[in-house]
């Protein structure tokens, strides 16, 4: 509750951000989803990043040293490889049920606090959309943000 019993009012805004990919790996978006949470006029509340895809993901990750994030697509590689036997979903190419099954190992959405109108990450991390897919394609993210308008 506010001054003299008044409730501040809640703000909620949602935009779509396409994000074009070169094949595999990781695409930082932290600076788009930065700006929107600015734009929106949330001093305090939470951001949550979503994918609309199967086959791509987000994470959050280190941001400050590039090889960190070689190791991890290096890791995924051996983790799930593109051609494991026996796997039926192949319909778009070798890499297909991979892609999958690399999605559902991360995550599909991210939510991260709002604290004096800024996300409450920690100084090297960043949010990376992670693509799987070897060919090139353009991903679609809904931010959502929420909360209390800045004081």
């Amino acid at each position: 509750m506010g001054r003299a019993g008044f409730f501040a009012p809640v703000i909620a805004v949602v935009q779509s951000v396409r994000v074009p990919t070169n094949g595999k790996g990781t695409y930082e978006v932290t600076e788009e989803v930065e700006r929107i949470v600015a734009e929106s006029g949330v001093g305090t509340g939470t951001v949550t990043v979503f994918i609309r895809h199967t086959s791509a993901s987000l994470v959050i990750y280190e941001n400050a040293d590039p090889s960190a994030r070689e190791d991890l697509h290096r890791w995924f590689e051996r983790l799930v490889p593109e051609s494991i036997p026996g796997m039926v979903h192949t319909l778009e190419g070798p890499d297909d049920m991979s892609s999958h099954l690399r999605m559902v190992l991360t995550r599909t959405s991210e939510t991260i606090p709002i604290s004096n109108s800024r996300m409450t990450l920690g100084t090297w991390q960043g949010i990376f959309l992670f693509e799987h897919r070897r060919s090139a394609h353009v991903r679609t993210l809904d931010v959502a943000v929420t909360g209390i308008g800045r004081s």
